[in-house]
């Protein structure tokens, strides 16, 4: 766990920080690194015996380190930057994004409490709400739309520990607003949980309006090229983020390795560039989509046509590299559309370099019953594309090749029944 960010951090702009926080070099070493070596070693070696110190109690700004599972200092390179990148005094790097999502819960839920959650989550975080916490750890979770906060202000009660945010949601891009969510948990004596993974912290700040508690999955974009997996946990609240640390260093043992963590600090270094380019390509894939006749509806923020453009723009710097649509056709046609692709690569995942898009109803959300994707909107017309860094013009000749391949399919179904009538 890192400690509090150092006295300076605050005056270093949002690019400075990407490239260097945490990884100043140590010249008294000898060696002075200009980037943060791969701490591979498992244990460390210490001067002597001290009775009076826990394992547990050692921060690695003491300059001490004893066990890999406690601290590293790659992952505690890690961590400090993404503290300062988010504007919290406090970082937990985990294996995944859902390990830190499930620390965060359990470090403020207990037996018998109530967490009010967005209905419109990432299908694995709504199926680990109602499987692990609802089902193992008898912890009642509501979800609601978020997007209106009279749904979540009538949800919540005063059993009501938690409210988990995702904003953007995923897939349908729908908001919700973290003043008024923060607002809502502070009158109950609730914490605020805000997954920030599809905006990063170069687009939106959440603990800056009000959230306690922020995580990622640095899967995606934090370490931006789909080589690396990790998630982290961002906070201020010391007690808090203490309960939290247990759990990722004691608890669950569950912590980003060295090389991941290496990784991920080279992919932040280019976190502010690779943002500014997903949002340029991802607004000109959206307005050209919207204008499409073979599509039914985009989700996308940075569009006007967004029933939630105004807050976006009120509570973000910006739009985002992750759009969805629906296109006109049933499960047919998306087959031949994504099939045709070529620079949009058919998997789940996002936020790397590379454009991708997938398929919620049958990859991302199908642990979800058909009923209840029906409810939120998730179609088998529903693609998520997360849009890369590739030219723009070339993403969208490739989107058309797609919707060429729906149109001749349609002519062949069309000549096929011609042919049968004769």
């Amino acid at each position: 766990m890192s400690s509090e960010k150092p006295t300076g951090a605050d005056d270093k702009r949002f690019e400075t920080l990407s490239v260097t926080y945490g990884e100043e070099p140590d010249l008294a070493s000898g060696v002075g690194d200009v980037t943060s070596p791969i701490h591979l070693a498992s244990t460390y070696a210490v001067e002597g015996i001290d009775m009076d110190t826990a394992l547990e109690d050692l921060e690695p700004d003491d300059g001490e380190f004893l066990y890999t599972r406690l601290s590293n200092p790659t992952r505690h390179a890690v961590e400090k930057r993404v503290a300062a990148l988010e504007g919290g005094d406090h970082a937990m790097a985990f294996a995944s994004g859902t390990s830190a999502i499930v620390a965060t819960l359990m470090a403020a839920v207990e037996p018998g409490d109530h967490v009010v959650a967005f209905e419109d989550l990432y299908g694995g975080t709504n199926t680990m709400l109602k499987e692990l916490f609802r089902d193992k750890l008898n912890v009642a979770v509501d979800f609601v739309d978020a997007a209106d906060p009279e749904e979540v202000r009538e949800a919540t009660t005063d059993e009501t520990a938690m409210l988990w945010m995702e904003t953007p949601t995923n897939p349908l891009l729908r908001l919700c607003d973290i003043e008024e969510m923060a607002a809502i948990a502070d009158d109950h004596d609730a914490l605020l949980g805000v997954d920030n993974t599809f905006m990063g912290p170069y687009f939106q700040r959440p603990l800056e309006l009000g959230a306690d508690v922020v995580v990622h999955s640095t899967t995606k974009y934090i370490n931006g090229h789909s080589d690396s997996l990790g998630g982290v946990t961002v906070l201020s609240d010391d007690d808090y983020a203490q309960e939290i640390g247990f759990l990722q260093q004691v608890g669950m043992g569950n912590v980003m390795a060295p090389f991941d963590a290496y990784m991920v600090l080279r992919g932040m270094k280019t976190l502010p560039l690779r943002m500014r380019q997903h949002e340029k390509n991802a607004a000109e894939v959206a307005a050209y989509l919207e204008s499409h006749e073979l599509v039914d509806a985009v989700h996308y923020p940075g569009l006007e046509s967004h029933p939630q453009h105004d807050l976006a723009d009120e509570q973000m710097d910006g739009h985002g590299g992750v759009l969805s649509f629906e296109l006109a056709g049933g499960l047919e046609a998306v087959e031949h559309f994504v099939a045709a692709l070529e620079e949009f690569t058919l998997a789940v995942s996002l936020g790397g370099v590379e454009s991708l898009i997938e398929h919620p109803a049958s990859m991302t959300h199908s642990p979800l019953p058909a009923e209840e994707r029906a409810e939120l909107g998730i179609t088998d017309s529903l693609l998520r594309a997360s849009v890369g860094v590739e030219h723009p013009k070339d993403l969208i000749a490739d989107l058309e090749r797609g919707f060429e391949a729906m149109r001749d399919a349609t002519e062949g179904e069309v000549a096929e029944a011609t042919s049968d009538d004769d």
